[in-house]
Parts: C-alpha cells; structure tokens; sequence
C-alpha cells in the first residue's frame, strides 16, 4: 500500500490555477525532491498535502484512507505527517526540550520520561545534546532548524515534509541542515522535500518531481532529470538557461539597438568582455551574410536567439532565416581568405557544433560560442 496517493489535486487563488490536477504516489522508503520555479505551485502541494490549505478539487489518500473526505479526523490523520518549515516555528516560551515534548505527551500520550529519553536521542543525532534548555532566542538559524526537525520525528510520522528547509538560513549554516537530512535518508523514512538546493536534491532523491505550469511536468530519477532532461522547461531549469532574442524584418534595421540588447544581456548574466565582443561579431557577420545570399529583396524574415546555460557558462546562438538556401561555412575558405569570404572566416573561427539546416523555405544555423 502507498503511504500517499494524490489523485487530480487542484488549487487556485482567485483567477490564478497554481495546481492544475497533480496525481501522485509516494511508496513507503522513497525520498523524493520537488524543484521548480518560484511561483509554480511546490509549497502550495505541500501545505494541501497536510489540509494547511483545502484542494478544490482532487483526493489525497494517506497509508490508504482518503484525508479529503467529508467528516474525516484530520487531526488524527495529519498526525502521519511530520512538517518542517521554511522558519522553524518554535515556539519562544518554552526551552528545546519543552518544545520536543509537549506535542508527544499531549497527543501521543508519551509519559514524561519517555519523551524525555526519545528527546535527548534524537538530539544526540543532530548534534545538540548541550542545548536541551536553551530556548530559541538563543540558538542560530541552523540549530533551530535542527531542532524543528527532531520535533517533527518526536511525532514518530509516516512520511516528513520539507518545505524550503534552508532557505531561511545564512548560507553558513545551509550545510549543517542538510547534514541532518541526509542522515535521516540513510534510515529509509519516507520523505517529500521541497528545494532550491540542486546539488543536494540529485544526491538525497530516489526521485525528481520537476513542477511547471501547475503540474509535475517532468519527473523521473535524479540522473534522468539532471542528465537527460526531457522537456524544454526542465532544461531550461537544470541548465539555467537565459534568453536573448531579436527579429529583424527589413534590411535597414538597427544594429546598434541589436548589439546593445546583446551587451546589455551579457552584463546581467556574467560574460566577460571577449565573449561578448565575440557574440557581438559573430551574430552582425551572421546576419549580414544571410542578407547578401539568402534574403530576396527587402523580404526579410531574420530571428536571432541566444541562450546562455549558467550550469556549464556555455552560449549557444540559434539563428533562423526565410529565403534561398544558404550555409555560410559551405564556403571553401582555403589558406587564403578572399575579401567577400570574410564574414564566414569570423564564423567558422569563432563558432563550434555548427550545423545548417533548410527546411520549407527556412535556413536554420545552431551553433556554439568558441
């Protein structure tokens, strides 16, 4: 039996689907890791998954019995599921161990000294046996994360969700949760982990859920999603991709706006002054070649774009081009290179994977900045 299944689980807020209809299964033991972009839906599928906030539509299912249903105990239910926020959510009046205890012995019925001793271990675990009656106020971001954490387990749950868990933290302490988390994967709990930390979500996951468009978009093992993303918008996430682009649509078109649009893209995102000197020659060369062998009068259909992947700092340029077919490096440039042959010289010299396709009327040129 699943520990959780979610079958077209939908929210929205006013006019905005932020939830489109996720169906999901969780298996007993599996560690999966939810990423995406801001804004697409991944806190929001926690908070639902815990009732925190109510579906418009969909069932959720915990170890077999519907959470959904009308005058199910959500209390009792929600028991099975451990949460761990992006802020810690201590509460300030009571020390650590006062903050461990209360919900097991109030809820759970845990004697005092079974509490205490459950307590004291898993404090142990994290490495803070010492602050057992310090109260929040006086530990850091990274220990009160730590101890949201053992609070969580006091509760013995099913499955653990993490909402961001370190994404309130100075990045100073981001390493020490992350710690606690991969310790706890070593013990097969089952857990549901929202983050932006890539390199930790391929190395703690057994599975991926990458969510867009108010949806799992993709998902698959850490390997087939960080190495072999499928789909354009996990690709453009994995490789933090960034995009430049330019229409051209008449002969006389301003090529100082194209050029600035191009150094203005290549100081937000890093590339050094050569790179953008060459991105700049080889996209003017590019274009003003096509306008001499392909373009048929002043019909010109030009598009230009740049992606540039943060992951690999790799710039690729695709270019397309309406008219007669051409490929500028079909040229023979030879030792010597002829006054007319300059612009496919600079290309070849500056650009690699090049390829050249013409289809229906239009030249397509892929290729990489040198």
């Amino acid at each position: 039996m699943s520990v959780i299944e979610v079958r077209g689980l939908k929210k929205s807020f006013g006019s905005l689907a932020v939830l489109r209809g996720i169906d999901l299964t969780v298996e007993a033991g599996e560690r999966i890791t939810i990423i995406g972009g801001s804004g697409c839906g991944k806190s929001v599928f926690l908070r639902c998954l815990e009732l925190l906030e109510t579906p418009d539509a969909g069932k959720i299912f915990i170890e077999g019995e519907e959470f959904t249903a009308p005058g199910v105990d959500i209390d009792r239910i929600r028991r099975k599921l451990g949460m761990v926020w992006q802020r810690f959510n201590l509460f300030k009046h009571m020390n650590v161990m006062e903050n461990l205890t209360v919900a097991p012995i109030k809820l759970l019925g845990m004697s005092q000294d079974e509490a205490h001793d459950k307590a004291m271990t898993l404090l142990a675990q994290v490495g803070l046996t010492s602050k057992a009656d310090a109260y929040p106020e006086y530990l850091s971001g990274g220990q009160q994360q730590r101890i949201a954490i053992c609070r969580s387990l006091m509760m013995n749950p099913k499955v653990i969700l993490f909402d961001e868990p370190t994404s309130a933290l100075d990045p100073t302490m981001v390493g020490e949760v992350l710690a606690v988390i991969r310790m706890l994967a070593k013990q097969d709990l089952t857990m549901l982990i929202v983050t932006h930390e890539m390199n930790f979500a391929r190395e703690v996951a057994t599975r991926i859920l990458f969510f867009a468009d108010g949806e799992i978009y993709e998902q698959g093992t850490p390997k087939e999603i960080f190495d072999a993303p499928k789909r354009p918008k996990t690709i453009a996430f994995i490789h933090k991709q960034k995009y430049f682009s330019y229409e051209i649509n008449e002969r006389a078109f301003d090529l100082p706006k194209m050029q600035g649009g191009i150094q203005t893209f290549a100081e937000k995102y890093g590339l050094n002054a050569r790179r953008t000197n060459r991105l700049q020659l080889c996209c003017e060369e590019l274009i003003y070649e096509m306008l001499a062998n392909s373009c048929d009068g002043d019909d010109v259909k030009i598009s230009l774009d740049v992606t540039y992947a943060e992951l690999d700092n790799s710039v690729a340029i695709k270019f397309t081009c309406a008219g007669k077919s051409y490929n500028p490096l079909d040229k023979n440039l030879g030792d010597e290179i002829e006054e007319e042959n300059l612009g496919a010289a600079i290309l070849q010299n500056l650009s690699r994977n090049y390829s050249h396709t013409y289809s229906g009327g239009v030249n397509e040129i892929n290729f990489s900045l040198a």
